[in-house]
């Protein structure tokens, strides 16, 4: 089976083309470009180099959060919209799981912080299953960063974009891990929508949606405006 894994969950996001579960291709899109004006583009240029048509593709995963507002309304969208349009599956990706599967293979467990402005982050833990894929344990949360850092145990392991700001002031005995692994790629969300896939989940083309967690700053200003 031919898979098309977006992640649109962050500034840079990605794109990647599988087969059987394995990776082949994975492009980033032009840094600078919105969403919107890349990720067809992106698409069809990483079919066109693997010289597929898109009625190849008979899945299509994608990140849904937690993230940018726009960005995860846009690749979402596109999944749904490609996916209809081929004859597609469509499966949600967590965000979370996808920044975890790229911690080393031999942690076993880590927890995810991603930045959520205003002093929060989005915090999830994942524990890696027998079949090497992180799941989360508990839902993801959306909780102050200072009780969130203080809360991380001696010996455990976190990752995530928002320790680009928070990696400083992490508690003794806490272990980042590598910077380049914080952020999630194409990649990592396509191998957990893959195994999903595998492990008989499905998910409904029509009832797939983003997971914004809280309400973007523009509803929030008009709300307190009426």
């Amino acid at each position: 089976m031919r898979m098309l894994s977006i992640e649109t969950s962050i500034d840079l996001g990605s794109v990647a083309l599988w087969e059987a579960g394995e990776m082949l291709d994975q492009a980033d899109m032009p840094p600078g470009q919105r969403t919107a004006q890349s990720l067809a583009p992106s698409v069809a240029a990483l079919l066109a180099k693997r010289g597929w048509a898109p009625r190849d593709i008979r899945l299509v995963a994608v990140s849904i959060g937690p993230g940018s507002f726009t960005g995860l309304r846009i690749g979402v969208t596109t999944a749904k919209t490609f996916a209809y349009a081929v004859g597609a599956e469509v499966i949600g990706v967590s965000t979370i799981e996808a920044i975890a599967q790229r911690a080393a293979g031999d942690l076993v467990e880590v927890a995810v912080a991603m930045d959520a402005q205003r002093g929060d982050v989005f915090a999830g833990t994942c524990r890696r299953s027998g079949g090497g894929v992180m799941r989360l344990t508990g839902p993801v949360e959306l909780v102050p960063a200072q009780p969130w850092l203080e809360g991380r145990p001696r010996g455990s392991y976190v990752t995530g974009p928002a320790l680009r700001k928070l990696a400083e002031r992490l508690p003794p005995g806490v272990t980042a891990v590598a910077p380049e692994f914080w952020s999630p790629v194409a990649e990592s969300g396509g191998l957990v929508g893959w195994r999903r896939f595998e492990a008989g989940d499905r998910d409904d083309l029509w009832k797939l949606a983003p997971l914004y967690f809280r309400r973007s700053a523009a509803e929030e200003k008009w709300e307190a405006r009426s």
